[in-house]
């Protein structure tokens, strides 16, 4: 028993913020669901910008082009996050940084310019 009370002397300031987190995390989650039950709003049911209605099934069909421009979002977003640092050490890096990412910007055009010429970005 004294090896208890010793857990609980030393660790009660844990202790009280688990019970406070739990407290707080229940007050948020039951408001939340209150306040959806009484404002239900046409804007906030209404299908979303894709034209999925925000309550049919996940595992229904959708077209495949959601996908491609999910990836292509991804690949250039990555382009960004290589040229940031790239550009801070620009002139430490000589021509071997400058012609690498040259390669790879040209690598990621040539990319586009292939998904743009198969249509992959036109929406019917």
């Amino acid at each position: 028993m004294k090896h208890l009370s010793w857990i609980f002397l030393n660790y009660k300031f844990v202790f009280f913020l688990f019970i406070l987190v739990f407290i707080i995390s229940s007050l948020i989650l039951f408001l939340s669901y209150r306040l959806i039950l009484q404002n239900r709003d046409v804007e906030k049911v209404s299908p979303y910008e894709c034209g999925f209605s925000p309550f049919d099934d996940a595992r229904s069909k959708f077209d495949v082009r959601f996908y491609l421009v999910a990836i292509l979002f991804i690949i250039f977003d990555l382009e960004v996050s290589f040229l940031f640092p790239w550009v801070l050490v620009f002139t430490d890096l000589g021509s071997f940084g400058f012609w690498s990412m040259f390669y790879f910007l040209v690598i990621l055009t040539v990319g586009f310019v292939y998904e743009w010429s198969k249509g992959a970005l036109e929406w019917e």
